[in-house]
C-alpha cells in the first residue's frame, strides 16, 4: 500500500503517517524512494498497539 492507501485504510491523515514514520512507530519499507506498507504487517501492528 502507498501512504494514500494506508491513510484511507486507517482513516487518518497522511501527516499522521509521516509522523509515525519519523518516530519509527509503524512497519514500513522504502522502495525506490517511496514508502510502502504491507496490509498483513499493518494489521499485526494494530493488534499489538
Amino acid at each position: 500500500m502507498t501512504i494514500d492507501d494506508l491513510a484511507g485504510y486507517l482513516k487518518v491523515k497522511k501527516r499522521t503517517i509521516y509522523e509515525w514514520l519519523k518516530k519509527k512507530k509503524i512497519p514500513a519499507s522504502k522502495v525506490i524512494g517511496q514508502w510502502r506498507f504491507r496490509r498483513e504487517r499493518i494489521d499485526a501492528w494494530l493488534e499489538n498497539e
